[in-house]
């Protein structure tokens, strides 16, 4: 750089000296040193490539790609390829060929969260229905008699690529000596149980696939392990329906209470946090009445608050998440994912107060009837786009408002026990079914980074 301003100043005391010699020498010295300064402004712009302040520079497509978010109104932001800015809330996720059907190692991105659900006669679930043993009974729609079939032949197709059908082999190579792990509430518990059998499926002595402690129903307990012994792989749920941790404690009238701790994270951090890849999710159970109300409920330190709104405790939560992610995991090591807000159906009331999704067998197609982009998920966004560890968001808040067709509902326990007035289940989904689709999305995002994978600690 500094030549170009000798480079200047040489030609300008040239142009002095001969300035009286002609008109026609003075034009044309004159003239080529304005373009000399022209050339040397240009070159100093393009120099600077340096980031702007207070923003982190690109992460490498090498890094890990993962999912983009979605605004509040379903449509996904555009950012430059492999980029992550937490200005901008989005993450890369992978690019899909459409006419091959696999992951292109370039750097465009494609929305795969952005689509919509076709019908496809020759579609067959991963796993055939009544086929997995590792299906809780209230997911278990086939064996609970659900006597409809039509929601099976639905397969989710992204507008703008094509995703690839789930490998399951070939998955379980890329998970090869890892650990990981879904931590959340039963809706994560509904999209582990369809991973575990959808890997399943692919082994030819399935038997070499058991859960540590030889159960076969997964409700009841905190922290299941399933191991793939010819892999040397586990994939584990942990049970934490807030991320944060449920307290008691005793009052002045001696009486003891509940109280959601909103700056303590939920215990149970030690069956994760080392884990190559964590999926986590919360969401459900701040619908509920009590969490709702947000009276006596919430807690910070000694503080019980008399009233809090949801949505402020909800903020308060992410951000004790978000804060311990920050300062226990190591981004190099370990992938962090978080499965946003799957939607519920039901007409008339809720799961207590008579709500109901049954006779649901076909899905909405038009989306002007879908519900409003969740408070949650824009929460969120906001606390994810602060962190400093990279946070790979699986929106499928879109793809399963879509699928009011694909919950139990009666069919949450056996036909025979069947009664006027039960309780439906408008929340989870029978399996197989719509949480398939998650892990094929998922699927298709580690498929996009597995070489990466491969650099990661075994253990």
């Amino acid at each position: 750089m500094e030549s170009f301003k000798n480079l200047h100043t040489t030609l300008w005391q040239s142009a002095s000296i001969n300035i009286s010699r002609s008109r026609t020498d003075y034009f044309f010295t004159i003239l080529f040193t304005l373009i000399f300064i022209c050339f040397f402004f240009l070159f100093s712009a393009s120099d600077n490539t340096s980031p702007p302040p207070n923003k982190p520079p690109p992460l490498s497509s090498a890094v890990f790609p993962g999912a983009r978010f979605a605004s509040r109104s379903y449509r996904s932001c555009a950012v430059s390829s492999a980029a992550f800015s937490p200005a901008e809330t989005c993450h890369q996720i992978p690019t899909i060929a459409a006419d091959s059907g696999s992951v292109e190692e370039g750097t465009d991105s494609c929305d795969v969260f952005d689509g919509q659900w076709v019908v496809d006669e020759d579609f067959e679930p991963v796993y055939k229905p009544g086929s997995c043993p590792f299906i809780d009974d209230a997911f278990n729609c086939f064996k609970n008699g659900r006597p409809d079939s039509d929601y099976l032949r639905l397969k989710w197709k992204p507008h703008a690529c094509e995703i690839p059908r789930f490998d399951g082999l070939k998955m379980l190579k890329m998970l090869t000596g890892k650990k990981m792990a879904f931590v959340g509430d039963s809706l994560n518990r509904n999209m582990w149980e369809s991973l575990v059998c959808a890997l399943r499926e692919s082994l030819p002595n399935k038997r070499k696939v058991f859960e540590v402690s030889g159960r076969r129903q997964f409700r009841n307990h905190g922290f299941y392990s399933f191991k793939f012994k010819d892999f040397n792989c586990s994939i584990d749920f942990i049970k934490s329906p807030f991320l944060v941790q449920e307290w008691k404690f005793s009052d002045k009238a001696g009486m003891r209470r509940e109280t959601l701790r909103l700056d303590m994270t939920e215990g149970s951090y030690n069956n994760y946090h080392d884990a190559d890849i964590i999926v986590f999710n919360t969401g459900h159970w701040w619908t509920h009445q009590k969490t709702f109300q947000g009276k006596y409920y919430f807690q910070e330190g000694n503080h019980v608050y008399r009233k809090l709104e949801v949505a402020d405790a909800y903020k308060k939560a992410l951000r004790t998440w978000a804060r311990w992610v920050d300062a226990n995991i190591n981004s190099s090591r370990t992938r962090v994912f978080f499965r946003g807000y799957s939607s519920s159906h039901f007409k008339g009331g809720q799961w207590n107060s008579g709500g109901s999704c049954y006779g649901e067998t076909k899905p909405i197609t038009n989306e002007t009837q879908l519900a409003p982009y969740p408070w949650m998920m824009i929460a969120l966004e906001s606390v994810i786009s602060k962190m400093k560890t990279p946070i790979f968001y699986l929106n499928i808040t879109k793809m399963t408002d879509y699928r009011k067709d694909g919950h139990p509902s009666i069919f949450r326990q056996s036909a025979s026990t069947i009664r006027q007035g039960m309780f439906q289940d408008c929340s989870h989904w029978c399996l197989p079914g719509v949480p398939d689709s998650w892990n094929q999305l998922l699927y298709a995002v580690l498929l996009k980074s597995h070489k990466n994978l491969g650099s990661i600690t075994n253990h």
